[in-house]
């Protein structure tokens, strides 16, 4: 998945979004490539935007087959997304970007008992580990090596913090003619 991502972001970023997750769901029997994206200014995509970087990794992933360097093995479908509101934490950096709000870590290892941590994120500090005040007021600091997934979790502050730019049209339906 490393050397996908690696071959995608640059992709991502000249069109001037920032990538943010690239990983396989679906299994076997129906395998996505799912992409996720925002713009660095809103953290937000609209359709457009999805389309735009869809069509521009479509033609990567189309040209690496054709010179023999298949990215991705056999079939699969490419979905390109926003990390919606109760998005993943992937980079070290979203740690400190969302800071103060709500998320859960899962380990790959326990730690002091324990595989999976729910409370407020209060950053990485110096060193390459987050720290998390968790809902039971105790404080835990975890290496980041050792994260398996991280989300934000859903609530009124994160609501708040990531409503629309500008909902304008949203209660319209628009019809396009080509």
């Amino acid at each position: 998945m490393i050397a996908l991502s690696r071959l995608l972001e640059p992709e991502v970023e000249s069109l001037g979004y920032r990538l943010v997750r690239v990983t396989f769901v679906g299994g076997r029997s129906d395998p996505t490539l799912q992409v996720m994206a925002e713009r660095p200014d809103t953290r937000q995509l609209d359709l457009s935007d999805c389309e735009r970087i869809s069509r521009r990794l479509s033609e990567v992933l189309d040209e690496s087959e054709a010179q023999g360097r298949a990215a991705v093995e056999g079939s699969y479908r490419l979905e390109v997304s926003s990390p919606g509101i109760d998005r993943p934490l992937t980079r070290f950096a979203d740690f400190d970007d969302w800071k103060g709000h709500e998320a859960r870590i899962t380990l790959a290892e326990p730690m002091a008992g324990r595989k999976q941590f729910s409370g407020t994120l209060q950053g990485t500090g110096s060193s390459e580990a987050v720290h998390l005040t968790a809902r039971d007021g105790q404080d835990y600091t975890i290496p980041f090596a050792s994260i398996h997934s991280a989300k934000l979790l859903l609530t009124d502050k994160l609501i708040k913090a990531t409503a629309p730019l500008s909902n304008e049209g949203a209660d319209t339906i628009q019809t396009i003619e080509d």
